[in-house]
C-alpha cells in the first residue's frame, strides 16, 4: 500500500470538509433571536429581514424572542450559541453601542463577541413638542426653554436608551435646562406628551409620524441629514443650527465573531440582496423603516464606530450608570 498517498488523500479531505459543510450551508432551519418582545417594532423588523433571508437560503427563519434587560438576555444567548451560522442576532444601536458604556458589567462584548452582517435600517429621531409650546422652530424652543429653565420636561422610554440620550445631547448642545421624565416605554411617553403632561420628546420617525401628522403634536426637526419625504416642511437638526446634532437608532444583523467567513460571507450575500431588492425595501419604508443599502464590513465598522464615539462625550457628561 502506497501509505504516501493514503496520507495526502487523508490530508485533502480534513482540508476540504469545512469547505464543504460551508458551501452547503444552510441544511436545517436557522434561529434569529430578537431580543425584544413579540409584537413591537423591532420584532416586526426581524421577522421581515427573517422572512426574506430564509426564502432566500431556502431554510426556515425562526424567531426567537429574548426579551428583558435592555437587550442582554439576546445578546448574551447569541454570544455563547455555536458559531456556525445556525443562530443569528437581531441587534439595535442601544445594544452594541450605549449598553457597554453604561452598564459595568454586562454578559456579553459586542466588540469581542460579535460580527456585524448588516445594517439593515437607520432611523432619524423627530424632535417634537406639545401644542402649548410657543415655539414653531428649534430657535424659538431654545429661547423659551432659557426662559424657563427646568420647568419643560421631556420624555423617553426610560434611562439610557437612544431617546432619553437624544433629549440629553440636545441639552448639552443647546445649553439648556430641562428635565428628564423616564417611562417604561415609548407608548406611555407618547401619551403624557400629546396629554400635554410633558412638553416634549425625541421620538423615533415611525411612532412621531401619526402624532405630527394629525395635528396632536408639532415636529420642530428631524435628525436625519436630509430632510425626510413624511415630514419635508420640517428641517434637519442642520438646518435649524446643530450641525454635529447626530442621533439615530439603526438595526443590525449579526452573528459569532467565531463565525467562519465563508458562511459569514454567504449570510450577508443573503442580506445584501434583500436590501438591494425594491419590494423588500418598499415593504420597510410602508412600516416607517427606511431601509439602507448594502455596506461593505469596513463601512459597517466605521459606521459603528462613528456612533460610539458621538456617545461616549454625553454618556460621560453625565456620569451615568446603569448598573
Amino acid at each position: 500500500m502506497n501509505w504516501r498517498a493514503v496520507a495526502v488523500l487523508v490530508c485533502g479531505i480534513v482540508l476540504a470538509a469545512p469547505q464543504g459543510q460551508a458551501a452547503e450551508y444552510p441544511t436545517r432551519p436557522i434561529k434569529l433571536i430578537v431580543p425584544y418582545a413579540a409584537g413591537g417594532p423591532t420584532d416586526v423588523l426581524g421577522r421581515m429581514v427573517g422572512e426574506y433571508l430564509g426564502r432566500d437560503l431556502k431554510q426556515p427563519v425562526v424567531i426567537e424572542n429574548k426579551a428583558g434587560a435592555q437587550g442582554a438576555i439576546g445578546a448574551e444567548a447569541a454570544a455563547r450559541a455555536e458559531p456556525d451560522g445556525y443562530t443569528l442576532f437581531f441587534t439595535a444601536a442601544s445594544i452594541f453601542v450605549l449598553n457597554p458604556m453604561l452598564y459595568k458589567k454586562l454578559p456579553y462584548d459586542p466588540q469581542r463577541d460579535f460580527r456585524m452582517l448588516a445594517l439593515i435600517t437607520d432611523l432619524p429621531v423627530v424632535m417634537e413638542v406639545h401644542p402649548s409650546v410657543p415655539a414653531k422652530t428649534v430657535a424659538e424652543f431654545v429661547a423659551y426653554a432659557k426662559q424657563n429653565p427646568g420647568k419643560l420636561n421631556f420624555g423617553s422610554a426610560g434611562t439610557g436608551g437612544t431617546i432619553h440620550l437624544a433629549g440629553e445631547m440636545f441639552k448639552q448642545m443647546a445649553g439648556v435646562d430641562m428635565v428628564h421624565v423616564a417611562y417604561k416605554g415609548a407608548g406611555p411617553a407618547l401619551t403624557d406628551l400629546i396629554s400635554g403632561n410633558i412638553q416634549l420628546m425625541f421620538d423615533t420617525l415611525g411612532t412621531a409620524l401619526p402624532p405630527v401628522k394629525g395635528g396632536l403634536l408639532r415636529a420642530l426637526a428631524v435628525s436625519s441629514a436630509q430632510r425626510i419625504s413624511d415630514l419635508p416642511d420640517v428641517p434637519t437638526m442642520a438646518e435649524s443650527g446643530y450641525p454635529e446634532y447626530g442621533v439615530s437608532v439603526w438595526y443590525g444583523v449579526s452573528a459569532s465573531s467565531k463565525l467562519p467567513d465563508d458562511i459569514a460571507r454567504k449570510i450577508t450575500a443573503s442580506l445584501d440582496k434583500a436590501l438591494a431588492d425594491d419590494t423588500f425595501r418598499a415593504s420597510l419604508e410602508k412600516v416607517g423603516f427606511p431601509p439602507l443599502r448594502p455596506r461593505s464590513q469596513a463601512e459597517i465598522d466605521q459606521f459603528i464606530a462613528t456612533d460610539r464615539a458621538r456617545w461616549a462625550g454625553v454618556i460621560k457628561a453625565l456620569n451615568i450608570s446603569l448598573d
